[in-house]
């Protein structure tokens, strides 16, 4: 615990020196550190560490701070001491992270203190599922999904009037109001399009980077390209 007093003093020397890194050491302590708005999230180790996982759960933990308190800063922290030391718990075991998806800890971990009851504290079965990201037993009298893509295009061309580079940087976003445990189906109709185009059959669009959330089944994208998930209720990110 006393070594992270020793952060802010070398971060700033870095800072002076020009020599600023993600990844700052003292001694035999390793601190790795991100900045959000007025806050760094420092996570400190002496071993040597898969580093991006270190940074993959800083930014997860910031995106279940952000779903808990709309507005991750300094005040928001303050006012909300306790719940972020709940959560702190549960994200995180013994330096392994644990539950970082913020639908199920909000199962357990309510933001109306008056509502944790003692006695009733057990982990919901979802963390221990298969499926840890859906709870069982979601009922609604009217079964809807919304899709929503949101794309933004690229585009770099030179003086004369040729295209340097192109490219279309999106997301897939969903809101499901489904009941039980849905299988959903997504498939790219690029191919279809090609064909009625007259365009090559064996082409399709080429997707670089895709990320996608937990819940799609990763074999069945790479054997035929279609997106096959149980989705988590309400709103989240497909790809």
């Amino acid at each position: 615990m006393s070594k992270i007093e020793h952060f802010m003093p070398l971060l700033v020397q870095r800072e002076e020196e020009g020599a600023l890194a993600p990844l700052l050491s003292h001694g035999q302590v390793h601190f790795l550190w991100i900045k959000h708005s007025n806050l760094y999230l420092v996570a400190t180790t002496s071993k040597n560490a898969n580093a991006s996982l270190v940074y993959s759960f800083l930014y997860k933990t910031i995106e279940v701070f952000c779903e808990y308190f709309k507005e991750l800063e300094e005040e928001s922290i303050r006012d909300n001491f306790v719940i972020v030391y709940e959560l702190l718990d549960e994200l995180m075991d013994f330096g392994f992270p644990q539950t970082t998806d913020s639908k199920i800890l909000q199962e357990y971990i309510t933001q109306q203190s008056n509502k944790l009851e003692t006695g009733k504290s057990r982990v919901p079965p979802t963390v221990t599922n298969a499926v840890s990201w859906r709870s069982e037993g979601i009922k609604y009298k009217k079964n809807e999904v919304f899709i929503d893509v949101i794309e933004s295009v690229n585009l770099l061309v030179n003086a004369n009037g040729s295209v340097l580079l192109s490219e279309i940087v999106g997301t897939i976003k969903l809101k499901v109001f489904l009941s039980g445990m849905p299988e959903l189906r997504l498939g790219l109709n690029d191919r279809v399009l090609f064909e009625l185009t007259g365009r090559s059959k064996n082409k399709s669009v080429e997707l670089e980077d895709v990320k996608f959330h937990q819940c799609v089944r990763l074999s069945r994208f790479d054997n035929d390209r279609t997106i096959s998930f149980i989705p988590p209720d309400g709103d989240f990110e497909l790809m």
